[in-house]
């Protein structure tokens, strides 16, 4: 069973070493995070948890059943108009085994009825065909064409309205 927790000081160590563990997968599909980005990881993490508390983003773990972090779904940018990127990433252990598409499903209904969110966006490269697939899955829609990172993406809308009944409970 699939956990969601809000990112807290108390998951450091454990997200640092689940960053680590799967950079060089991660790398293979978006942008390296750089060696800066694990050299100066407590005071982002710092900045990460005061952006959370002031709003302006709602950051989680995702765990499995054992209590270890097997990936991170975000929330991030929430706007006035109550719109919020979603960001997600699943590590190599879990990938291909639904855990993104669940993750997602539990954010959605979170940012409709905890964050008080009317819908969310999304992007991603037309080469990330794992992530195309969890953001269709999950009715995520297309809006168009991109540059990402230097190379073509998509970019997917979601109202989150219609979402409140349909979302499963992890």
């Amino acid at each position: 069973m699939l956990k969601l927790e809000r990112l807290n000081a108390g998951h450091a160590d454990a997200l640092l070493s689940f960053e680590r563990a799967n950079r060089a997968f991660f790398a293979r599909s978006i942008p390296d995070r750089g060696d800066a980005y694990f050299t100066e990881f407590a005071a982002r993490l710092q900045a990460l948890l005061t952006e959370q508390k002031e709003g302006i983003c709602h950051f989680h773990v995702i765990l499995d059943e054992r209590g270890e972090v097997i990936g991170r779904i975000n929330l991030v940018d929430v706007t006035e108009d109550g719109s919020a990127e979603l960001g997600y990433r699943v590590g190599e252990s879990a990938s291909g085994r639904g855990v993104a598409t669940a993750a997602v499903a539990v954010v959605c209904r979170l940012a409709a009825t905890e964050y008080a969110l009317t819908s969310l966006t999304a992007v991603t490269t037309l080469d990330n065909a794992a992530s195309r697939t969890v953001l269709e899955r999950s009715g995520f829609i297309t809006e168009g064409e991109i540059t990402l990172t230097g190379r073509p993406g998509i970019a997917y809308r979601l109202p989150l309205l219609p979402l409140l009944d349909r979302a499963p409970k992890i």
